[in-house]
């Protein structure tokens, strides 16, 4: 087993570590398919290579070319690290900077195996939100940010690590971006190219920029949004004996099955996949499980006859599940759910993201790689059954909502009928939870806001709950009905998280609040790091689904109709504004949620380590950050001479040449080279070149 120190200390070269493979005992995503010409294999294969001397190409070239043809990607086993990734406490992180260590142990949370989705893939969630695209770049972050100093930021090119570059110690210690791709090359299939080829990724929404603490994230959402649908659709707080029926059990989707029991109602979650099944009910958010549909029905009568809170899981297909419920309704006249909603990851519809209701879990994967094209068409088949089924029950009495993961854009662009005559471009036949729901919510500037304690002491998370549950009451009483409502929501899920057992990986909680709330949380949490009431650093951030962190026409700004749903200004100006108002990471993402090309998202880090630096950062970027979004606010500061030096110490033109140089241009190379000799702060990745075309041949004829 390799320690943190080893683990810190670069590529492993002298000896290459053994190749092993891919871990038989832990799930994996799904094979790609990104039909890459001979040509582009052998880019994605020259590309890989470039982060190895040439005396290794021999040996890597035929084991990342059979990766790229086996897989459909190069995601270098042989590197991935023999330890347990794991949130370690901060203060065992090698580093200079306690900031890079902050970074250093959400990357590692990211890619524990009891969060991550598919950690030997480097995915955290969703299917296919990427941490890295291999394991070269976490090797090479990793190493960056233990050597980085307060007057360095490390810049992140959709995985790869551009360099350290000189910066100052009131700037970001990271600048993330993934998957900016010119709007009109930012299709879903470019993207399986390009990410193929090692140029691009998708980092979802909190994946690609290291702030995602598990489904506790979303068991949170999901409990507001089923709470608030019961005042919405059903007229009652009290969801007793009520029924909730939905999918998925895997990154974010696992999180439902908690929230439901939570919330007080009856959670039904259909999922085809054993391996999530089986651990969330291993981590006990799922009650009872059975792959008997009849059985099923029974529990569900059962439960909502007694007014019994229950999660159920159903190892099955959610077409299945709601044509059984249909004909349930249609034989007894019984209704037996009340609330509808999916979280499939459609999103990624045609590569794991939703299993056609035709095919068994294991047919499935082999047709999406054997014959991608008929796999399409039975996908949407399935999704014009799935709306069927739910139309049936929502004439009946059941209420529906699309819960942001482009389930009703892909069952419209498969001819489902989920149409809303005279309705807008982002308006279907069933709202999505942002415009009937949680809208609402964050137009009254109430959003997900993250904490995690770098310590790892459980009396740590303990003491910051108290203190969040404190503040937020003490706020409470002096605010309108309507968002007292908000706060006393949220001060009951803060008082009761500690009992639902739901951290998983970093001792890290979610609540939702205002600006006031966030700002006034920080600084108290802040401030107990200083008195010694709380042992180590805390790092604050939010999800990017936030008020104003996202532009998204089909979720975050579905309900905008001023016709500029489709802008992407605010999550630019999020991402620009906590950058230079005091955030320690700041990322800026194609895709999440809704998929790629459909969003762009921001996202940040904080770490709160007990100074009055850090107060002040607190202060000024959580103000901007809530503000922006909901009054589109501007900072009013006086911040011209620190923009200034901020650039001037940056330097876009090395920036520049720096990618020019990865790319291959060996003007750009001697450039850099040149520039790194008389700045020393400046360390960029340079690549190395195939020296013999003969080791792509050989690898690619294998």
């Amino acid at each position: 087993m390799s320690s943190l120190k080893e683990l810190c200390s670069g590529l492993p070269l002298d000896p290459l570590p053994s190749n092993r493979g891919r871990d038989p005992d832990v799930p994996h995503a799904p094979i790609r398919t990104p039909n890459l010409t001979a040509d582009e294999e052998r880019l994605a294969l020259r590309n890989a290579l470039r982060y190895f001397p040439p005396a290794h190409h021999a040996t890597l070239a035929p084991e990342f070319a059979q990766e790229l043809r086996q897989y459909g990607h190069i995601y270098m086993y042989r590197f991935c690290p023999t330890m347990r990734m794991r949130a370690h406490p901060i203060d065992q992180y090698p580093c200079r900077s306690r900031q890079a260590a902050s970074i250093m142990l959400m990357i590692m949370n990211n890619l524990d195996p009891a969060v991550a989705q598919f950690p030997q893939e480097l995915v955290t969630y969703g299917g296919n939100g990427q941490v890295f695209s291999n394991w070269a770049q976490f090797r090479l972050v990793m190493h960056y940010l233990s050597e980085m100093t307060e007057e360095q930021t490390l810049v992140m090119y959709s995985g790869h690590p551009m360099g350290l570059f000189p910066s100052l110690p009131s700037s970001p210690r990271a600048i993330i971006t993934n998957g900016m791709v010119i709007p009109n090359y930012s299709s879903k299939e470019q993207y399986e190219k390009m990410f193929a080829l090692g140029v691009s990724m998708y980092g979802q929404m909190t994946a690609g920029s290291y702030c995602y603490i598990g489904p506790q994230g979303i068991v949170h959402g999901t409990m507001l949004t089923v709470l608030n649908a019961g005042r919405r659709y059903l007229g009652s707080s009290d969801l007793r004996g009520r029924v909730f029926v939905t999918s998925g059990l895997g990154g974010m989707s696992g999180a439902q099955a908690k929230a439901a029991v939570i919330a007080g109602c009856i959670g039904v979650i259909a999922e085809v996949d054993e391996a999530p099944l089986r651990k969330r009910h291993e981590q006990g958010w799922l009650m009872e499980v059975t792959s008997n549909i009849e059985h099923c029905i029974k529990c569900i009568r059962e439960a909502k006859n007694s007014k019994t809170a229950l999660s159920l899981g159903y190892h099955g297909n959610i077409v299945d599940l709601w044509e059984r419920l249909l004909l349930e309704y249609e034989k007894t006249g019984e209704l037996l759910v009340h609330l509808g909603s999916d979280q499939t990851s459609l999103h990624n519809p045609f590569n794991g993201g939703y299993y056609p209701v035709q095919l068994s879990f294991r047919q499935a994967n082999q047709l999406m790689v054997t014959d991608p094209s008929r796999f399409r068409t039975m996908v949407q088949e399935s999704l014009r059954r799935h709306i069927m089924a739910i139309n049936k029950l929502a004439d009946a009495g059941m209420f529906f909502w699309d819960y942001g993961n482009a389930f009703l854009l892909e069952a419209q662009r498969a001819g489902a009928d989920v149409q809303k005559v005279g309705g807008g471009a982002t308006e279907f036949r069933y709202p999505s939870y942002v415009q009937h729901i949680m809208g609402d919510i964050f137009s009254l500037g109430f959003g997900p806001f993250r904490w995690v304690c770098t310590s790892g002491d459980p009396q740590d998370l303990a003491e910051t709950d108290n203190i969040a549950a404190t503040v937020l009451e003490e706020i409470s009483a002096n605010v309108s009905d309507r968002i007292g409502q908000q706060y006393n929501d949220n001060i009951r899920w803060i008082r009761e998280a500690g009992k639902h057992k739901m951290v998983v990986g970093s001792q890290a909680r979610i609540l939702y609040s205002d600006q006031k709330g966030r700002v006034c949380i920080a600084l108290a949490i802040n401030q107990a790091i200083a008195d010694g009431r709380v042992s180590a650093p805390v790092v604050i951030s939010r999800d990017h689904h936030d008020v104003s962190g996202t532009d998204s026409p089909f979720r975050e700004t579905s309900n905008v109709y001023d016709g500029s749903a489709f802008c992407a200004d605010m999550a630019v100006q999020n991402f620009v504004g906590d950058a230079f108002r005091g955030a320690t990471w700041v990322a800026l993402h194609n895709g999440g949620g809704v998929g790629w090309g459909e969003v762009m998202n921001g996202g940040f880090g904080l770490l709160l380590d007990g100074s009055e630096e850090a107060a002040k950062r607190a202060r000024l970027m959580l103000n901007w950050d809530v503000s922006n979004g909901v009054k589109m606010g501007r900072y009013c500061g006086k911040w011209s001479n620190y923009r200034q030096s901020i650039f001037a110490l940056i330097r876009p033109c090395v920036l520049q040449v720096a990618r020019r140089c990865w790319s291959g241009n060996s003007n750009a190379y001697d450039t850099i080279q040149r520039t790194m000799e008389e700045n020393r702060q400046l360390r960029v990745t340079m690549p190395f070149p195939v020296q013999d075309e003969h080791v792509l041949d050989r690898a690619l004829q294998g």
